[in-house]
């Protein structure tokens, strides 16, 4: 069952993005790092010129692109599935969709008892 479940999925706006985005700079990747301002932000970049840390947590791809996590936002994260939506505002600045007047966005839900079960994620006690 937990092959069905993903990490990372998207809405169709930003399936629309995406390749746009890929038609202009080629392969595309996500990152999401968790710093300060746009690194909480997700953030697409061309993939030849972002590297990827020997740490970071490749959750899945969402239209064709890689997206990746740091190891502390995927602890942080682990237990929810990450939407990525694109809604109207200023991109990240070195994200590839700043300019156009949108930005992504990650959304969540959290995974049921059943698929926290399938992708071997323990909870602690409330």
């Amino acid at each position: 069952m937990n092959g069905d479940i993903l990490r990372v999925t998207a809405t169709p706006a930003a399936l629309d993005l995406i390749p746009t985005l890929q038609s202009e700079y080629g392969p595309v990747l996500f990152h999401q790092s968790g710093g300060c301002c746009d690194g909480s932000s997700p953030m697409c970049y061309p993939q030849g010129d972002y590297i990827v840390g020997d740490e970071d947590v490749l959750l899945g791809t969402i239209g064709g692109a890689p997206f990746h996590m740091s190891p502390s936002q995927y602890e942080y994260w682990k237990h929810t599935q990450l939407i990525i939506d694109v809604v109207p505002g200023k991109g990240g600045m070195f994200s590839l969709e700043n300019g156009r007047g949108v930005r992504f966005l990650t959304r969540s839900r959290l995974f049921t008892d059943e698929e926290a079960a399938a992708l071997n994620l323990t909870r602690s006690p409330v």
